[in-house]
């Protein structure tokens, strides 16, 4: 394993009826390194990004989140408060924009007066700070995603996990949202997400994950190499 190892996950497998719909022999994700997973649509990458957030079940072998094993059928809390993961069409609750983009720490426990210098920062990051009287519903599909990556950064994960955060985006609400992933690339995070845009999988340093069938390739190409 390398040393800044973050998630290593082996032996992952989940099958529905007859059909398998993930079998990895093993995933590693290190800390601080962005991967983008590739492939066909229901080649299984929102599964695999589910089953790390421990929003599905899946069978696995040895799983290890900083050296520390735990076990996937029993997602334990701690592991939670460090991975986030933000669908493809993100659910936006009723409320305000500052009521999503709090509602996780407050979620953990945190008291109002230390969330809202939090809050604050993340609208400004997301740049969503002229929507904060729009109601969530009425937002477009660029300014949603906008919402709940801002959402997500505001816990501070080590992990990110992102389903095609720029489809089916108009070209500018794409390069908004991309400046985002970019800037959470950058950042210390780990970055793993889904997609098919050329211009994310290009990003440098964006390791290639590519999956096929519910399997993933050798890991460890780099996007530039496919």
């Amino acid at each position: 394993e390398v040393n800044n190892s973050l998630l290593v996950l082996e032996g992952i497998r989940k099958s529905f009826g007859a059909r398998r719909i993930l079998d990895i022999a093993r995933v590693e994700l290190a800390a601080g390194e962005s991967y983008v997973l590739t492939g066909e649509n229901g080649s299984g990458k929102t599964t695999l990004l589910r089953v790390l957030a421990g929003l599905e079940a899946a069978e696995a072998g040895a799983c290890r989140y900083e050296g520390r094993p735990f076990d996937l059928h029993a997602y334990p809390k701690w592991l939670r408060h460090e991975v986030v993961y933000v669908h493809q069409h993100p659910y936006l609750f009723r409320g305000s924009i500052v009521d999503n983009i709090s509602y996780g720490l407050k979620a953990r426990g945190m008291a109002a007066t230390a969330c809202q210098p939090l809050v604050r920062e993340a609208i400004a990051w997301a740049g969503v700070g002229n929507l904060l009287d729009v109601p969530p519903q009425s937002l477009s599909g660029g300014e949603k995603q906008r919402v709940a990556l801002a959402r997500a950064r505001v816990l501070h994960p080590r992990l990110f996990l992102l389903d095609e955060p720029t489809a089916n985006l108009d070209a500018e609400a794409r390069q908004q949202t991309m400046e985002l992933i970019r800037d959470l690339c950058d950042a210390n995070s780990t970055v793993l997400l889904a997609c098919h845009d050329r211009e994310i999988i290009e990003l440098p340093h964006m390791q290639r994950l590519h999956m096929e069938n519910g399997s993933i390739d050798a890991q460890g190409s780099n996007a530039a190499a496919g």
